[in-house]
């Protein structure tokens, strides 16, 4: 390989601080989902279509590869390189929907499950639906020719495409739905254009090569290039356009693409079915199919012995002493609930005669679905997770036609058995005969590379002996790309070679993916994955998390802070100590400061991954003895340090801003700018004292009203009393709505004393924290009677802390354990059905928290909200704002960057009012559209006087 030209590099793009070549940069983006690991010379952010024209041009004249990278989910090493990695995320998240969601322009960057959010308001959806949704993006969707469970062959990405826009490795950009496509492929790119009208004379003139096509692209199928363009089109630009689909970026880059949408289903019934073997279950798949199932999953024997270990797991499989049997689980889908009750008839009336080995039926309620779909999503998280310390997981996917896939599946099982690969779990899309297994080990020893290598063989064997294809929706990538030739024989083989010759003379996009002739490159470049830390080692590297993190595009994912620290720890195992000082040295801001702990990663992580729990130990084994010492001695003094906060507030308020600026950023940068905040104008004044008196009355709950509204003033103090921002906050609201609805509230005493110990945890202040603890705990025991009384918080975050608080709380014996419930949740159960009729606002812009996303309790937000405004919009673009208690103030940067397009939204939708659920995400969310946010119980307050 050449030697990279950074200078060259730099000036093909617009921004040249965009092409990064610290180590961090380099292995924290050099990972993706699959089980391979190059490392980069340099990772670029291209900032538009220009920009990559520019750096395919500046690749092709260096001889450097070049390698675009989006969502970073795929499984077969297509997103890897040793040369210029391209991210295409940031940058490209541009949906326009079109003819009333009958058509959608979107770019590369978009996530499946953001478009779909997109396209829900007008009853459509994207037609791929693979399990990667939430994470994988529309461009790694084209380039894998993505389905999932339900879109088969029909409504994949080759089949929904229209048109698109490709940059081509010459530079030249065509859009293919333009009415001049053709002539300008032919006139820009004429050797192209020839060449592929002259490739697809070759494919139909020879019957062989047409029988083999058409056989290959019958099922699923994404082995080496989607050859059947040839066949299916005409005109070069339309073979063009579909060639790039499923072409991994080997071809070109897809800067936007407009595709048609399906109808979205909204009705759904589901069923697990239990046969007391894999034939049996395969012998029901012509019926079941034949009856209208928009999905039917497989689940082999070790799949419903792992499925009993899940929690919630329904008891038709909990209950099951399970030997051979399998499983289908089967979901029939509508438009209507009167067609759903006919697919649902049609399919129960099939059950008496499929030999089942236990009860099954099928059913519509939410709850009992999602426990199901829960079984099988499980599958990969369970086993994945449990894996052996320092091993890799790789998931693979194969295709056979559907008759045979029960035979192939037992082979496959004494396959597992033959090479001693235990826990290899079989599942996946029944109805297209396209199943999933997976293999734990090392792959790193001589003796772990043979056993692999021999499985391969045997695997490959199996696969095509059948009639099957080696790929059938992750990719190529590398993990296939030396079986292409066996799969297609020699002459498709040599029409593929000659498709990468037209596209790409210089041979430098994403070399080594889809195609290559070294036998032994599926055994190369083998991840491995050291210990680091418990509370991160079970980390698969999918990159779910990714979407969810509002330091994505600042600093680094959470993805990115696990594998920079194997990164670290292999340069140590090996002895490359300058490499450990590099990581080391940008780790703490990029990885440690600029973390919000907001926990949002967990609940996207298909194995249960709080990378905040990480990030908060990494601070607390920084945290000196001084800090420790401040912090410990605030939580014993924190009445006082609270009222000092607001006073400082109060004091800040009043003064120009410009007399506030200068010394406070001359602190920063003396203290640093992770121990001082910065001030910034649209902070409020300080906030009240939080004691009541007792009541009179025996209290019906114990109201825990959080210190943030001590240290923050509410929005709009000062205002009217009867205008929209009274300026009362959330104590007094809260209040307010108890008392019209009969309840009576103990604040409890020493209250302004007291916090959930968030601010503790999150700093790493351990000493501090577990003073706090106990003085929180003693004060809520005997206000509650030890546990009589459910303890109610009026701000999300501290909810979770106290929640967290009490999990240590081991109750003595006749004690109950102390309950705490969020003032919203409460408000919604006990309140809500309290209030008369009222006005209500025209419309509202709703910012769940990540707390209330953590504690499932949107759906009472929903419902509070809903009693406020007549319209409630949340934004597509919804996040964690990343305030995160002071971080935000610390590192304004970071809720910048994690609110930007949420903000951009709001201004869109100029809503009558803004409310969330937590006093500093209001603060945050205030800071991003410059509209006051409230709390939602402030503004229902209102409406209800």
């Amino acid at each position: 390989m050449a030697s990279l030209d950074l200078a060259g590099l730099r000036s093909a793009v617009n921004d040249p601080a965009q092409v990064k070549t610290r180590a961090i940069d380099l292995h924290a983006n050099a990972h993706d989902a699959s089980h391979f690991l190059l490392i980069p010379q340099a990772v670029v952010t291209a900032g538009s279509a220009a920009d990559v024209g520019g750096l395919l041009r500046a690749s092709a004249e260096q001889g450097v590869p070049l390698t675009f990278r989006s969502g970073g989910t795929s499984l077969s090493g297509q997103a890897v390189t040793d040369g210029v990695l391209v991210d295409v995320r940031r940058n490209f998240r541009d949906v326009e929907v079109l003819d009333g969601g009958a058509r959608v322009r979107v770019q590369p960057g978009v996530t499946v499950r953001a478009l779909n959010a997109r396209l829900a308001p007008y009853g459509r959806k994207f037609g791929p639906d693979p399990a990667s949704e939430a994470a994988c993006t529309v461009g790694g969707v084209v380039a894998n020719n993505s389905s999932g469970m339900n879109c088969g062959t029909v409504d994949n990405a080759y089949q929904t495409l229209e048109s698109l826009t490709v940059v081509l490795p010459s530079g030249t950009v065509i859009d293919t739905g333009a009415p001049d496509a053709d002539h300008k492929l032919r006139t820009l790119e004429p050797e192209l254009y020839e060449g592929l009208a002259q490739l697809a004379a070759r494919v139909r003139g020879n019957s062989d090569s047409v029988r083999r096509i058409r056989q290959q692209f019958s099922m699923k199928n994404t082995m080496g290039y989607g050859l059947n363009s040839l066949l299916d089109h005409s005109s070069p630009v339309d073979i063009m356009a579909h060639l790039i689909v499923g072409s991994e970026g080997t071809l070109g880059f897809v800067a936007e693409a407009v595709f048609r949408t399906i109808p979205r289903l909204p009705h759904a019934a589901t069923g697990l079915l239990v046969f007391p073997d894999l034939q049996a279950a395969n012998a029901a798949l012509p019926e079941l199919v034949g009856s209208g199932a928009a999905t039917v999953e497989l689940m082999d024997a070790l799949s419903l012995k792992v499925g009993q270990g899940l929690k919630g797991t329904p008891a038709v499989v909990r209950d099951l002493a399970v030997r051979d049997h399998a499983a289908l689980l089967v979901e029939y889908s509508a438009e209507g609930q009167d067609e759903l009750a006919a697919l649902q008839h049609g399919g129960e009336a099939l059950l008496a005669g499929l030999n089942l080995s236990a009860e099954a039926r099928f059913t519509g309620d939410a709850s009992a679905r999602a426990g199901l779909w829960h079984l099988r999503k499980g599958l990969y998280a369970s086993v994945a997770g449990a894996r052996p310390q320092g091993t890799t997981a790789l998931l693979e996917d194969i295709v056979v036609p559907v008759p045979v896939l029960g035979r192939t599946c037992r082979e496959l099982i004494g396959l597992f058995d033959k090479y001693s690969y235990s826990n290899s779990v079989i599942f996946g899309h029944a109805k297209d005969g396209n199943v999933h297994f997976m293999l734990t080990d090392g792959f790193t020893t001589d003796e772990e590379l043979e056993r692999y290598s021999s499985f391969t063989e045997d695997m490959v064997d199996l696969v095509l002996g059948e009639g099957g294809s080696l790929k059938a929706e992750h990719g190529t990538g590398r993990v296939m790309a030396p079986y292409v030739r066996r799969q297609y024989g020699d002459e498709l083989y040599g029409v593929m070679r000659r498709i990468k010759e037209l596209f790409d003379p210089a041979g430098m996009l994403n070399p080594g993916v889809l195609m290559d002739d070294d036998p032994q490159a599926h055994l190369r470049h083998i991840k491995t994955a050291p210990p680091v830390a418990e509370e991160v080692d079970r980390c698969v590297s999918c990159g779910y998390c990714e979407p969810v993190c509002p330091s994505k595009d600042l600093t680094l994912t959470p993805r990115q802070r696990i594998v920079t620290l194997r990164a670290i720890e292999s340069a140590r195992l090996a002895g490359d100590m300058a490499l450990v000082q590099q990581l080391e040295k940008d780790y703490d801001y990029e990885s440690v400061q600029t973390c919000a702990v907001d926990g949002m990663c967990q609940t996207a992580c298909p194995v249960d991954i709080n990378t905040g729990l990480l990030v908060k130990r990494l601070r607390r084994s920084d945290a000196g003895p001084v800090t420790n010492g401040a912090w410990n001695a605030a939580a014993k003094h924190w009445e006082g340090v609270t009222r000092g906060a607001s006073l400082a507030l109060t004091v800040v308020d009043k003064l120009p801003a410009a007399a506030v600026a200068a010394p406070n950023k001359a602190a920063r940068a003396v203290l640093g700018t992770d121990t001082v905040p910065l001030y910034s104008p649209e902070l409020p004044g300080g906030g009240s004292v939080r004691k009541r008196p007792t009541p009179v009355g025996a209290p019906d709950a114990v109201y825990f009203p959080a210190c943030v509204g001590t240290m923050f003033g509410p929005a709009g103090a000062g205002s009217s009393p009867d205008g929209p921002a009274s300026g009362r906050g959330v104590q007094y609201s809260f209040e307010q709505l108890c008392a019209r609805a009969g309840i009576t509230l103990l604040v409890p005493a020493g209250i302004d004393g007291l916090c959930c110990g968030t601010p503790w945890s999150s700093k790493g202040m351990a000493a501090g924290q577990e003073t706090m603890r106990r003085k929180t705990l003693a004060a809520l025991r005997e206000a509650t009677r030890d546990g009589e009384l459910a303890i109610i918080c009026d701000a999300s975050s501290c909810t979770e802390g106290l929640r967290q608080a009490v999990e240590s709380d081991e109750p003595l014996v006749g004690q109950r354990p102390l309950r705490i419930v969020d003032a919203v949740d409460f408000a919604a159960e006990h309140i809500l059905p309290k209030l008369p009729d009222h006005a209500k606002l025209e419309s509202l812009a709703l910012h769940p928290t990540c707390s209330s996303t953590r504690m499932g309790i949107n759906g009472s937000l929903d419902a509070v909200a809903a009693a406020v405004a007549e319209k409630v919009d949340v934004p597509v673009n919804w996040g964690c704002c990343a305030f995160a208690g002071d971080r935000g103030m610390l590192h304004p940067e970071l809720t910048a960057s994690a609110t930007r397009k949420q903000g951009e939204e709001v201004a869109e939708l100029g809503a009558s009012a803004h409310a969330s659920c937590n006093r500093t995400c209001e603060l945050g969310m205030t800071r991003a559209t410059g509209a006051d946010y409230r709390h939602v119980l402030e503004l229902l307050e209102e409406v209800t006087r």
